[in-house]
């Protein structure tokens, strides 16, 4: 029989020999958790939101929370929490009512350690930027009649803020090297984010380049006026390539009114005409994700006004945390997004609110090609090289979206210049300084068309008989009276420093308007009458060839509104790739 002692000395050598055990069982489960972790390619990382920018700091959130971020958004009215901005509570949220939001962080194989939650490390090489979240009231929705037609070309339009007037010290003569400079700011912070991994989109992304720079020149095509167009082999060829390549997948995540739900009517209708004629494209669209250029974001900026602005609240934070959130929720639950960061996802957006509700997001500001109205360079928002802009379209009959586009000859139209429209803005109110008032019989320029003239020759009919037809910005750089001209076959004078022209990438917008520079007001009857007969018949015949290019049909046709907007987007895309 042995002794206590020795009896104790064996107990204690199987006591460390247990310990020993549990902690080689606990080592080898750390180091298999960690391979499965840091091996898979597309295996999800998901790490609860932090302060610190430490390693150290972040802990494992827990998969089980995953299936509340993944749920349909408004999948029941009586399950909606509220978002609260300031002392205004708003009823649509895309995700639970939760103080920190988990983000979903794709990680490649090998880690790529410089980017926690989607941001890297470093400081970004970005300039820094004010957000401004305050909106004037009424809100736009609050005063606009489209079934007056003159209300329904005064603009009634509010932005989030109403930026002070330009310096610019530009004479007329040089106004396209000037601009360049002014977007050169804009253009070399604009740096092309890189997949985390590669896809086989991503390869024929490489290829399509690869052919658009060595395609052949285009002699002759029947459909295409070369004048108009920069390059008109590089349009051409990259449209074709657009034909054969492109895929767009659509997020199903969203519901109703807020998303899916195209507003085909009014000043804001780019945005629903696009939205209604992509959802039901089957040439463009794919069900696949893993087969997909391009990510859609269907929502509409203008129904998001509708839903989460609360008029007299002079705030759009509500607008701008909801499409937060709805990012941050498909960044949770698909690895789409993370891969480039939002570099291959897109927006359409009409609204002048539109490009400020991103202000939140900065990847969705800084990398996904964001479709706008309201492209101006001077906000920090919209950037030229990578962003689109966006045709405003005033649509008044839906059902016949070409009802009123064709104007008179030109020897019918006896007016120089016309404008009427109300003093929003910096400019307009200039504008009438100088020419309104009956000042110029030959420029009819009024601050609201008057009654005893309207019931003689409508809006519309001024612009079918003038000459020129002046298109200054209000509160915000875009106007809808840009693609009405051109309808009217009126040659569009463009006043708004910092506007990046529609489809400015393949449209050589020289050749069928007239650009003026805000200090350049004062001479702009000297500037219209010093055109010659010869150069202003050149510019109206290319307004009546232009138009095609900027026409709605309920069926897409080639070269027209939808597919000028999806090829600027898909080019957008193909300039990002490095082809080498």
């Amino acid at each position: 029989m042995r002794s206590p002692k020795v009896l104790h000395r064996l107990g204690g050598a199987v006591a460390v020999r247990q310990r020993h055990i549990i902690a080689a069982l606990m080592l080898t489960s750390v180091t298999a958790a960690l391979l499965i972790a840091f091996t898979v390619p597309q295996r999800a990382l998901i790490i609860s939101s932090s302060s610190s920018a430490d390693l150290d700091s972040l802990t494992p959130h827990p998969l089980s929370n995953l299936s509340d971020w993944t749920s349909p958004l408004f999948s029941n009215d009586d399950d909606l929490p509220e978002l609260e901005a300031d002392s205004t509570k708003v009823n649509y949220s895309p995700f639970p009512a939760v103080s920190s939001p988990p983000v979903v962080t794709i990680l490649p194989s090998p880690v790529d350690n410089s980017f926690v939650n989607g941001e890297k490390l470093s400081p970004p090489s970005f300039e820094p930027i004010l957000v401004s979240y305050t909106a004037p009231s009424p809100s736009p929705s609050d005063n606009f009649d489209d079934l007056v037609e003159e209300l329904a070309h005064i603009d009634l339009k509010a932005p989030p803020f109403i930026p002070e007037p330009g310096t610019n010290d530009t004479s007329i003569s040089n106004l396209e090297s000037t601009q360049s400079e002014a977007h050169a700011s804009e253009i070399q912070f604009f740096q092309p984010q890189a997949p985390l991994w590669p896809s086989p989109a991503d390869q024929e992304l490489v290829l399509a380049k690869r052919e658009l720079e060595v395609g052949p020149l285009v002699s002759y095509d029947p459909d295409l006026y070369a004048l108009l167009f920069r390059n008109v082999s590089i349009f051409k060829r990259s449209y074709e390539l657009m034909e054969k390549t492109l895929k767009v997948y659509i997020y199903q995540e969203g519901t109703r009114p807020i998303f899916h739900t195209p507003e085909l009517k009014g000043i804001y209708a780019s945005e629903g005409w696009f939205m209604k004629l992509l959802e039901g494209n089957k040439q463009y669209t794919t069900k696949d994700p893993t087969r997909a250029h391009l990510f859609y974001l269907p929502y509409s900026s203008r129904r998001l006004e509708y839903a989460l602005y609360v008029p007299g609240s002079h705030t759009i934070l509500p607008l701008s945390k909801f499409v937060k959130g709805y990012v941050e929720m498909l960044s949770a639950k698909y690895f789409f997004w993370n891969r480039t960061r939002g570099a291959d996802h897109f927006f359409v957006a009409c609204h002048d609110w539109g490009p400020y509700t991103t202000k939140l997001h900065e990847e969705l500001r800084r990398n996904a090609i964001k479709a706008l109205c309201n492209a101006d360079t001077s906000e920090g928002v919209f950037i030229q090289g990578k962003d689109v802009s966006l045709p405003e379209t005033f649509i008044k009959f839906p059902k016949r979206p070409q009802r009123d586009v064709g104007g008179k000859p030109v020897s019918q139209r006896t007016i120089l210049a016309f404008f009427a429209g109300q003093m929003h803005g910096r400019v307009r109110p200039i504008l009438v300084q100088h020419w309104g008032n009956d000042r110029d019989p030959e420029m009819q320029i009024y601050a609201s068309l008057p009654k005893s003239i309207s019931k003689k020759m409508s809006y519309s009919q001024h612009m079918k008989s003038s000459k020129y037809c002046i298109c200054p910005m209000g509160y915000e750089v875009n106007s809808p009276r840009i693609v009405e001209a051109i309808y009217n076959g009126c040659v569009p004078v463009i006043v708004a420093d910092h506007f990046v022209l529609p489809f400015d990438e393949v449209l050589n917008w020289s050749e069928f308007s007239v650009v003026v520079l805000e200090r350049d007001i004062p001479k702009l009857k000297e500037i219209l009458v010093g055109i010659s007969q010869k150069r202003y018949m050149d510019l109206w015949m290319n307004v009546n060839r232009v138009q095609r290019h900027f026409l709605w049909h309920m069926k897409p046709e080639k070269y027209d509104l939808f597919h000028m907007v999806l090829h600027s987007i898909w080019f957008s895309r193909l300039n990002q790739i490095q082809a080498h």
